[in-house]
């Protein structure tokens, strides 16, 4: 990288032409003119699709979507909600910020009284994001409750006793709700509708980690007199009704991936590897918060410090930009998330933490330090920026690694590839072993389990018992042992 990079804190910022010679987007001169841009990709704008509100969501619900600036509806939004709502298992795959909330809030909303419905976030920012979400819509006798490690005594018993809407985590799921589902009883035998957000998460390990989690659940529902619809809900998701299928353990899955929402111009500069990615990433952060809000992701925790105490010495207004990550306190991470809502926090640098979809208007530009590693990661990241409806600027900082430099040398590859697919191993014996265990502590394993678990149940389960982690008896495999089997799984190994 050239030590004369432009001084970021530097006006004037002008509109500045695309390749393609239109000038939709305000690239900064120093940005634009910088000798070591390797490549802009455009994007023109989009128009959205608005379709009436279906017969069935009442006016109740309309009023409230409409008291948040909401008053007609996208058409993938519908076609998703329509779906669940007529009792179908829905993978609604969509652009970041295209409102797929409002897609599955719909049906929630929409199902009898005293039912319950359950939402699995993969980060406990983006439950409480939903939780904001979901009280502000103001609708009366509507519950909403979370339920996670930062939950204290009063909160989760709220959640398991009174609650319509309870948003956790796998985590949280597997550990508490599953091995306790007598005294969740109330909650999984009402349950009418399961949410898991940011489906693309849930890959490889993890994700078949996951599905036995989740297949657990519906095993549990059953037995309680439940059959929940679910949602998988995805921004960055090939083939999302195939991956659902795996997660869930159903095939009929419907797949919703016409985005019917509008999608601001958009300009992406692939910027060549330079030797100092922490300084390039604090300039360009100290920079595009002089005329907007932006944040820059980065790999670790402490490059995320380093990046933002960086980034406060180039800026004219250092107390107006912060770093996020995991680790802080819970209360600390509520109240970064709420100056970044209101606009209080100009600029922030964060770890991955902040890649979900948490709901943060008025991203003007991201900063991705260096490719994330996986085209769905980066336009993940690629699409915060433009939350508002208003045109939005990315920027890849390529490191100094040899994938980096052929990235940013052959542009095709990130503009006109599919994002990778989604791979759910669910045939893993080592994963699913242990969760039959945990099963069979829930409630004994049958034969008729192979529905939920699949073909390999049985065979699977007498090899448990031979290993005498079950033991065989006439009405199925019970766990005889007195630590909890749950316990022994991690769903990260």
């Amino acid at each position: 990288m050239p030590t004369c990079w432009p001084c970021p804190c530097a006006p004037p910022c002008a509109p500045a032409a695309s390749p393609t010679g239109r000038a939709e987007v305000a690239l900064p001169d120093w940005l634009a003119t910088a000798e070591h841009v390797a490549h802009v990709h455009h994007r023109t704008a989009r128009p959205g699709r608005p379709v009436d509100w279906p017969d069935w969501v009442t006016p109740e619900v309309r009023a409230a979507f409409a008291r948040r600036g909401i008053e007609r509806p996208w058409a993938h939004q519908v076609a998703a909600a329509s779906a669940a709502h007529a009792g179908r298992h829905v993978a609604i795959a969509t652009g970041t910020a295209s409102g797929k909330s409002l897609a599955f809030l719909l049906p929630v909303l929409a199902a009898p009284p005293r039912s319950t419905a359950l939402y699995l976030a993969p980060t406990k920012a983006l439950a409480h994001d939903q939780l904001r979400s979901a009280t502000e819509l103001g609708i009366d006798g509507w519950r909403v409750s979370t339920l996670d490690g930062d939950s204290d005594p009063d909160e989760r018993r709220y959640a398991r006793d009174f609650a319509s809407y309870v948003l956790t985590n796998p985590d949280m799921l597997h550990r508490s709700i599953l091995p306790n589902h007598a005294r969740y009883s109330r909650l999984l035998g009402r349950l009418t509708h399961v949410v898991v957000d940011e489906a693309h998460r849930y890959k490889g390990v993890f994700g078949a980690h996951v599905s036995a989690v989740l297949r657990r659940l519906r095993r549990l529902a059953a037995s309680y007199g439940a059959s929940p619809v679910f949602v998988c809900a995805s921004a960055t998701i090939s083939e999302p009704d195939a991956v659902a299928a795996s997660l869930i353990g159903a095939d009929d899955v419907v797949a919703v991936t016409d985005d019917g929402s509008p999608a601001p111009a958009l300009d992406v500069v692939l910027l060549e590897p330079t030797p100092s990615l922490t300084e390039t990433a604090a300039r360009l952060l100290a920079g595009l918060t002089e005329d907007g809000q932006a944040i820059a992701f980065t790999t670790s925790r402490v490059q995320a410090e380093l990046v933002a105490i960086r980034a406060r010495e180039l800026s004219s207004a250092p107390e107006r930009i912060a770093a996020y990550r995991g680790g802080y306190l819970a209360e600390d991470r509520r109240d970064l998330e709420a100056a970044l809502s209101s606009g209080r926090l100009r600029g922030v640098a964060s770890t991955n933490a902040l890649e979900l979809g948490i709901d943060i208007a008025g991203m003007d530009a991201v900063v991705t330090a260096g490719f994330p590693g996986t085209l769905a990661a980066f336009w993940q990241q690629v699409g915060r920026a433009g939350r508002a409806g208003r045109d939005a600027i990315a920027v890849l900082a390529a490191r100094e690694d040899p994938l980096d430099a052929y990235l940013v040398a052959h542009p095709e590859l990130l503009f006109d590839r599919p994002v990778e697919r989604t791979v759910v191993p669910t045939d893993n014996a080592y994963v699913l072993g242990p969760h039959l265990c945990a099963a069979a502590q829930e409630r004994p394993l049958t034969k008729e389990d192979a529905h939920w678990f699949g073909p390999s149940t049985v065979a699977l389960a007498e090899r448990l018992a031979a290993q005498g982690a079950l033991r065989r008896r006439t009405r199925g495999w019970f766990w005889t042992h007195a630590a909890r089997a749950v316990d022994a799984i991690d769903l990260r190994s």
